[in-house]
């Protein structure tokens, strides 16, 4: 069997950073290494899965399909939010007479599975998304400044911070940030994966780590 590995993250930060992306290609490999299947291509985007068009804004994606078909090859990622957590969108993929394997379910997933797979993760985001809004309301009410781009720029020029002062300034910044994640239900090394691929450093200029996290949220 032939394979096309198909990688994706939903920002183009994320892209830039390598984080996800990399995750991703090693998590598929080693399953196609596992099954004995022969890898031919491999194509990476960072563009969002939104939509049941969602093919029209993801050029690699059509690269990776029209490849698949040419060489009568399987495409292969590694989750299937990867390809969308739209059910239409699923449905079209399958239409197209191209066979897709998701790693995560295995090999043998045939389409009823597909179809039931993709319906609970469209529910779900439903379900991040109520969730966040509700979160997001509460912490208004209550006057929180929510994170953003510029919030995020100032933590930043801060992360090389040493002293008291600027670690408590820093941390000011940081934190509406992380209670937004904590509230709509991250756990607390989701949070410094999203910090991580967002591009915020921590104040000594490091990478985010569950500790970290918990050392931030100290401060609330």
């Amino acid at each position: 069997m032939k394979a096309i590995i198909y990688t994706r993250v939903s920002t183009a930060e994320q892209g830039k950073s390598g984080l996800g992306l990399q995750s991703q290609l090693d998590s598929v490999n080693e399953f196609c290494l596992k099954e004995n299947i022969e890898v031919i291509g491999c194509y990476q985007e960072s563009e969002s899965g939104k939509g049941f068009d969602a093919i029209e804004k993801r050029p690699q994606l059509a690269k990776a399909l029209a490849q698949a078909k040419k060489e009568g090859a399987s495409l292969v990622v590694a989750r299937l939010d990867r390809l969308s957590r739209n059910v239409a969108f699923i449905s079209s993929l399958m239409e197209m007479k191209v066979s897709f394997i998701v790693a995560q379910l295995g090999k043998d997933a045939d389409p009823f599975m597909l179809h039931l797979y993709a319906a609970l993760s469209e529910k779900e985001r439903e379900m991040i998304s109520t969730r966040t809004k509700a979160a997001l309301a509460v912490l208004k009410a209550k006057g929180v400044v929510l994170g953003n781009q510029t919030n995020l720029d100032e933590a930043r020029l801060l992360s090389n911070a040493t002293n008291k002062e600027q670690a408590s300034k820093f941390a000011d910044v940081v934190l509406p940030t992380v209670l937004q994640f904590r509230n709509q239900g991250d756990t607390l090394p989701v949070i410094a994966d999203k910090l991580n691929n967002m591009g915020v450093k921590t104040r000594r200029g490091g990478k985010w780590y569950a500790s970290t996290v918990t050392n931030i949220l100290k401060r609330a």
